[in-house]
């Protein structure tokens, strides 16, 4: 359900910048022959020509829409080129797209804060860039750029068609203009400068929408297209959603603007001024109540976030018809093709951005044959993200098979899997000096293989599922003996032997951070927060690891939560030894329990949270003197 946020106090400017028909765009940069020819962009499938995912404007002249399947637009329009998406592994490959969409982004970062919301569309807060503006030139001094801002369509200027441009100009230059219309107008032209700058540089023409929030923004994007821009002052707003449809506006697509038409009679965003706020929460609570109230005035609070690249990494496919899948040894096929292309960009996302994704997500949908309204939509299922195709192939399986394969294997059900896909999510950036995270990351296969005990001096433990260790000796403790190298989209970083790192480290004077040993492996706890990759650490006679915080922390909060897992896990095995009485769940009679099974069994455990304490407590006060 939508939450209302408080709005700024102070005036913004946000723009949402579209690109037009972006995918046909970018064919028509690679074959220019297509230029200025009715052109659609066909989605990978044979079954009736495919089905279009973007229209040239000169196609849809002829009557061809992107709902439609390429057999049928050829009827439309004889004449129209049908372009396929490259195929990779029976899919669709967008990597050209992605990689097209970056090269806008790239232009549209440098003037604010750019949040990339798809691969053809961002939000941009030009704020800073529109007050900088106002104070150091009048809006006309650019000409060629202002002559570009004039084309704008101002909601709420009216004039003849021969008399816009000019009673643009009029508007964008106004100095009886309040200071929120005056940083509009400065926006405007910042706009007009970067799709000038969009389309020199990379041959591709956009649409936007500039307005004092993100939904206004969003919502004027495309009314006027292609290639313009559409400004939305503050005394337009109200006339502007007066009639604009539920449907039309952002999360009011579903079940919410459904309830908002039956049980309301709401139509237009407009009808939605005639209930209080209180009616509107007694109907739908208090946070969705609050949400449509400020909607229905133009008012949103929400953020652009400084955000660059996807929060998130999915790969999926449908199987419509006589395509879906009935048995687990197809749905493994396809799952294992899914999780190839994953493994190939989250290892390229970690190698380019530094970046560490840390759950990994199934979804899928079935439904039953010659039933309609059969489709059923699983819950989604996760689990912490391993890096390395066959480990991410491995887990995948386990989580279809952990609920979903019932569906297929059980006698004469009728259900059979109609999609998949796999999302690795909670990414987050790799602080400078872990390079030892990276040869975590990366498996045994990379350049440079992480250093661990040799394996014939300790015992193996088959419960470890054959995660490769954490390198347990930090740069800044021993240097490697040869320099880092980086080249583009490679990272290899070189080692060194462990006597000739114990040597150096026996030759610094400086202190050194004390080590923390535990052992075993991470493992999945949902039972409290379901979206959070909660990892226990165990204590036993396995095979151990030095964790050096800052190698592979990045925050004391991360110890903090280290410290917690391990105690927990102490307290559930104190719980499995002292089966036949009760656990008491008060706090003192818990640490009791478990502080009794440490000197029992466990008498080294005690040492072991004393480090942990005074490790965390010494970086924190690292931290917070280097601040």
């Amino acid at each position: 359900m939508p939450v209302a946020r408080p709005e700024p106090q102070e005036p913004r400017v946000i723009a949402h910048v579209d690109m037009d028909c972006f995918y046909v765009q970018v064919e028509q940069r690679r074959n220019p022959a297509l230029r200025g020819q009715p052109t659609a962009v066909v989605q990978y499938n044979d079954w009736k020509g495919g089905g279009l995912i973007a229209v040239s404007y000169e196609a849809r002249g002829f009557g061809v829409k992107r709902s439609m399947r390429g057999d049928e637009a050829k009827s439309v329009c004889p004449g129209i080129n049908l372009v396929q998406v490259p195929v990779a592994r029976g899919k669709a490959d967008l990597n050209l797209y992605r990689s097209a969409g970056s090269e806008v982004v790239a232009i549209l970062a440098s003037k604010g804060k750019c949040e990339r919301a798809s691969i053809d569309e961002v939000y941009l807060d030009l704020t800073d860039a529109a007050k900088e503006m106002l104070l150091q030139a009048p809006p006309d001094s650019q000409e060629e750029i202002f002559m570009e801002a004039a084309k704008s369509n101002i909601l709420g200027l009216l004039s003849d068609a021969g008399e816009k441009e000019k009673n643009v100009r009029a508007w964008l230059c106004r100095s009886d203009a309040d200071y929120q219309d005056k940083l509009l107008a400065c926006g405007a032209i910042i706009v007009a400068q970067l799709r000038v700058r969009v389309l020199e540089e990379t041959q591709f023409t956009c649409s936007a929408g500039i307005a004092h929030n993100k939904m206004l923004a969003k919502l004027v994007s495309g009314m006027h297209k292609p290639a313009q821009q559409t400004v939305v002052p503050s005394s337009s707003v109200q006339d502007f959603l007066a009639s604009l449809p539920v449907k039309k506006m952002k999360q009011l697509g579903g079940k919410l603007g459904s309830s908002l038409q039956d049980d309301l009679g709401v139509e237009t965003i407009g009808d939605l001024l005639s209930f209080t706020e209180d009616k509107l929460q007694e109907q739908y609570g208090v946070n969705t109540g609050t949400w449509l109230w400020k909607t229905a005035r133009g008012i949103s609070g929400e953020e652009v976030e400084d955000r660059l690249l996807p929060k998130s990494h999915g790969c999926g496919k449908t199987f419509p018809g006589p395509r879906a899948l009935k048995n687990s040894a197809s749905v493994k096929g396809w799952l294992d093709q899914l999780c190839e292309e994953l493994s190939e960009r989250i290892q390229s996302d970690l190698n380019q951005n530094k970046r560490i994704a840390q759950t990994l997500t199934l979804h899928a949908r079935a439904s039953k044959e010659n039933e309609r309204d059969s489709t059923k939509k699983f819950p989604s299922k996760s689990c912490p993200l391993r890096y390395g195709t066959r480990k991410i192939q491995e887990d995948a399986m386990k989580l279809f098979e952990s609920g979903l394969h019932e569906f297929l294997e059980s006698q004469n059900t009728g259900w059979s899997i109609t999609s998949l896909s796999v999302t690795a999510s909670k990414i987050f950036d790799i602080p400078s000096g872990t390079s030892s995270i990276l040869r975590y990351i990366k498996g045994p296969n990379s350049a440079a293989p992480p250093a661990i005990p040799d394996s014939s001096s300790v015992p193996e433990d088959p419960s470890l599922d054959n995660d490769v260790f954490v390198k347990p000796i930090h740069e800044e403790q021993c240097q490697p003996s040869t320099s880092e190298k980086e080249d583009n989209n490679t990272h290899s970083v070189s080692t060194i032997s462990a006597k000739q790192c114990q040597a150096n480290k026996e030759k610094r004077i400086s202190k050194k951070l004390p080590e923390v040993k535990v052992q075993g492996v991470l493992r999945k706890q949902t039972k409290l927060k379901k979206t959070m990759c909660l990892r226990m650490l165990r204590i036993g006679t396995t095979p151990t690891v030095v964790l050096n915080p800052l190698a592979v922390t990045h925050g004391c909060s991360t110890f903090k939560t280290l410290i917690q897992r391990w105690w927990r896990n102490c307290h559930q095995r104190s719980k499995e030894k002292y089966r036949g009485g009760s656990v008491h769940r008060s706090t003192r009679a818990r640490r009791d329990v478990v502080l009794q099974f440490l000197r029992t069994s466990h008498p080294q455990g005690l040492r072991y949270v004393a480090m942990l304490v005074l490790h965390c407590l010494f970086f924190t006060l690292l931290h917070t003197t280097t601040a």
